[in-house]
């Protein structure tokens, strides 16, 4: 059960991923594997690489957490591969109403990611709306055209692993902004093999940008615990701009197959009519969801503690 559970987890983290706006960290953070994932991945260091040499499989294994990171990603990565085709297949037939499914997700994470502040004060106030200022104007920032250089497919990979691993910062919409979400996301994920060449650089740079700041992470989280999950916290609200259900395009940009990409919107208030109350209603799935996930790893750690 406790396997089985990780790899929902990881499926979640992996279909949050796949969508602009959408935080893949913040599925990790409010489904309790947050900083267990920041120690498993600080932990591929030198000691690491000494156990392997000593072929010490058994101690690599503890420490590195292994079983832990192999069911965890194995659901990122079938999710990912699975839904990319479909998430661009709903996208394309309604997707005000997968946006309103997400919407649910981040406001019902925005409470259990928030009451792991252990305590409320100036510090942890400022970290919150400063994280709310940062991730709200990733939504008023324009993206830049397509590269398919490998340099740049590296860089890619770095920064968009970093923004998944920072609850409220989206992967996908960070490569939006880098021009390059249709490329990597749509057109490579949904048929790796024939893509590999786009697909390598960008898995380097994914490795890199993990390992690189999750050594960070671990550290502030350690020393600065309430303001970094303060700031978190806001990430997580400044994203809900950018997911907002009821929106229109207001500036798009051409990809290389003549397709019309969105990437500005202006946003606008619901009305009362029965497309909107199916939103309301997927709004309200997406919370239970949360809420469902929330319950069963309550449940599972009662059960270890008893």
């Amino acid at each position: 059960m406790k396997f089985f559970l990780l790899f929902l987890k990881g499926f979640g983290m992996g279909a949050a991923n796949v969508i602009p706006g959408v935080s893949g960290g913040t599925i990790a953070l409010v489904t309790g594997v947050y900083e267990e994932l920041i120690e498993s991945l600080k932990s591929f260091n030198i000691q690491a690489i000494r156990l392997l040499l000593k072929r010490d499989f058994k101690g690599f294994s503890t420490y590195i957490h292994l079983d832990f990171l192999i069911f965890l990603f194995f659901g990122v990565g079938l999710s990912i591969v699975s839904l990319a085709r479909l998430i661009e297949y709903l996208f394309t037939k309604n997707e005000q109403l997968v946006w309103s499914f997400f919407f649910g997700l981040i406001i019902a994470s925005i409470y259990y990611v928030g009451k792991m502040v252990k305590n409320w004060n100036i510090t942890s106030v400022s970290s919150l709306i400063l994280g709310i200022i940062l991730a709200s104007s990733l939504a008023f920032i324009k993206p830049v055209s397509e590269n398919a250089s490998i340099y740049y497919l590296f860089l890619c990979g770095i920064v968009a692993v970093s923004s998944m691993i920072l609850p409220g910062l989206s992967g996908s919409y960070v490569l939006i902004l880098m021009g390059n979400y249709q490329l990597i996301m749509l057109q490579s994920v949904s048929d790796p093999i024939n893509n590999m060449s786009i697909l390598l650089p960008v898995v380097i740079g994914a490795i890199i940008g993990f390992l690189g700041l999750s050594h960070g992470i671990s550290y502030v989280l350690k020393k600065f615990y309430n303001p970094t999950i303060s700031l978190l916290t806001g990430f997580v609200i400044g994203s809900l701009i950018i997911i907002w259900p009821w929106k229109i395009a207001s500036d798009t940009i051409t990809a290389r197959n003549g397709d019309l990409k969105v990437v500005s919107y202006e946003w606008l208030f619901p009305e009362v009519n029965s497309d909107n109350l199916l939103c309301l209603f997927l709004i309200l799935a997406g919370i239970i969801l949360v809420w469902l996930v929330e319950f069963l790893g309550t449940k599972l750690n009662s059960k270890k503690v008893n």
